[in-house]
């Protein structure tokens, strides 16, 4: 028996393809199903492994988090005096430093403050702020304020740059939707919320409940062999959801999670890690953060999910040896105002505090909070006095050992932490 017939599987899928493009490009099939089953043995046996190469996890609080009732400045007069409700005070607060507290609920994230693990940065943002949650995301996933909507993703201009011919695999974005952090020139990236339905069906040979991220509209599409970049994109689909389950077969959950979404999301990512996956950067996010009314109970719940939940991601990977392989870039698309409104939350902000987290880093807090005086503001908002791209340069320059001009399009400085 040919060796390229080896599996019911490739049959099937030599089959679907070949059926499928078989009314309309007859010269090529054999040619193409010879193409399928090298490509697939190539990728079986020339995989990356990428046990020492760094990773990247980028979290995103969704919804605009209120980083003053999370990073508190205590005994700060103007704070009190625009949260006569809402603002917290610092018999309750977690000290960190100087005048500055945590949230109570982020104890956890304070256990990882006093290991050295977490580096706080202030006053993050970039010029002409705008407060839509959809422009805004577009703002930090596109590192590109200036651009049109439709420009394409940071991230993605990492894989172009840095991850040509590695698996898809390379990111993981544990989401809905995959962000347009991914979008690159070329096909990059997997998108799934429930790593049991990221399979192919052998009887029919389609993808259910996940997908390969493919380049969006004016992207490369090797328009000079789209053939070939169908089996590409088909063959890595098969491989990669091969690939993670027998991954996870073998690596068990680790316990001490919270049993939240955001807790079994940084477990699984735990998993793959510890699975030896090849990927390069993972993306998870933690939704709920607009709290525009009655905040106080939701946005105490939402610190206490995050805090627990990074502390048994970090005591894990410590668990593991990965402390310093491992960094995690914590941001939301904005802050909140910093007054109160009337329904007892908050309103769009600009400016926010992010977060780095991981042994490579020195902790502790950077940078200034902006100044909180009415005159100081612009239309009530934190001026931010740090470009959130400077925090890319940082992590890709000193973490993942890229030159970040390339994808950051611009020679931005690394800050010191």
């Amino acid at each position: 028996m040919s060796p390229t017939l080896c599996t019911r599987r490739s049959f099937l899928k030599r089959g679907l393809i070949g059926g499928a493009l078989a009314t309309t490009l007859p010269a090529f099939l054999d040619r193409t199903l010879l193409r399928v089953d090298a490509a697939e043995a190539a990728m079986l046996t020339q995989r990356p492994h990428g046990k020492d190469a760094p990773i990247l996890i980028v979290m995103q609080l969704a919804g605009g988090n209120d980083g003053l009732n999370s990073f508190i400045p205590l005994e700060n007069d103007h704070y009190r005096r625009a949260r006569p409700r809402l603002g917290l005070v610092e018999k309750t607060a977690l000290n960190l430093e100087g005048n500055l507290g945590l949230h109570e609920n982020l104890d956890g994230l304070k256990a990882l403050y006093d290991d050295g693990l977490l580096s706080l940065v202030q006053g993050v943002g970039y010029p002409n702020p705008n407060r839509s949650h959809f422009r805004a995301t577009e703002i930090w996933h596109s590192a590109r304020p200036e651009a049109d909507p439709g420009s394409n993703g940071w991230l993605g201009r990492y894989f172009d740059n840095q991850c040509q011919g590695m698996a898809p695999e390379t990111g993981i974005s544990l989401t809905n939707q995959p962000p347009q952090a991914f979008d690159g020139e070329g096909s990059m990236g997997i998108t799934f919320r429930n790593p049991q339905k990221f399979d192919f069906d052998d009887d029919i040979d389609i993808m259910s409940g996940a997908s390969i991220n493919m380049p969006g509209p004016g992207r490369r599409v090797d328009l000079d062999d789209p053939l070939a970049f169908l089996e590409r994109s088909h063959l890595d689909a098969v491989v990669s959801s091969d690939h993670l389950h027998d991954v996870l077969k073998k690596q068990a959950a680790p316990g001490g999670f919270p049993k939240n979404k955001l807790g079994n999301d940084l477990s699984l990512v735990a998993r793959m890690i510890a699975g030896g996956m090849s990927t390069r950067v993972y993306y998870v996010s933690q939704g709920g953060y607009d709290t525009h009314a009655n905040q106080v109970g939701s946005h105490a719940r939402l610190m206490r999910e995050l805090g627990d939940s990074l502390k048994s991601f970090w005591a894990e990977m410590k668990r593991q040896g990965n402390e310093e392989r491992v960094c995690m870039l914590v941001f939301s698309e904005f802050g909140r105002r910093v007054s109160e409104n009337s329904s007892g939350g908050t309103d769009h902000g600009a400016a926010a505090p992010a977060m780095v987290l991981g042994g490579g880093f020195k902790g502790g807090v950077h940078g200034s909070l902006p100044d909180l005086a009415p005159e100081k503001l612009f239309r009530g908002d934190l001026q931010h006095n740090l470009d959130f791209r400077q925090l890319y340069a940082t992590v890709l320059r000193e973490h993942m050992s890229v030159n970040p001009k390339g994808i950051l399009e611009k020679d931005w400085k690394s800050l010191k932490i």
